[in-house]
């Protein structure tokens, strides 16, 4: 429980950019789900949409940003940048990315930068 604790701490840029990037999984699906209402389900509805259209494009530029800062904090290259973006797009995208970016070390434990402190060196 401590790691999942420590995955999600939201002093660090890799916390929020793990807390979005599942917030924007989630509200892909929520999207979908609402697709699959106005378009096969029955009753069919708009509702879905309407609901979770803005909610997922809010989330998907926080998704962005987020991973600006990250990315930029852990001095991604840009082949990690293009996956994240791809990422993005992608449903479920996030997730997966994120996944692969813990497994393979690009997200590393990088705390807030505050004034007066440097940002920690990666390897």
């Amino acid at each position: 429980m401590a790691a999942m604790t420590s995955a999600f701490d939201l002093r660090t840029v890799a916390g929020w950019f793990r807390l979005v990037a599942l917030l924007e999984a989630v509200s892909w699906v929520g999207l979908l789900i609402g697709m699959y209402f106005k378009y096969l389900g029955t009753p069919r509805t708009e509702v879905g949409v309407k609901v979770f259209g803005p909610v997922h494009g809010g989330i998907f530029i926080a998704f962005v940003v987020a991973a600006l800062f990250v990315g930029i904090a852990v001095k991604w290259a840009w082949g990690t940048w293009l996956l994240a973006l791809l990422g993005s797009i992608v449903p479920l995208g996030s997730v997966i990315f994120l996944i692969w970016a813990d497994r393979t070390g690009r997200m590393g434990p990088v705390e807030l930068v505050q004034p007066g402190r440097s940002v920690p060196e990666t390897t």
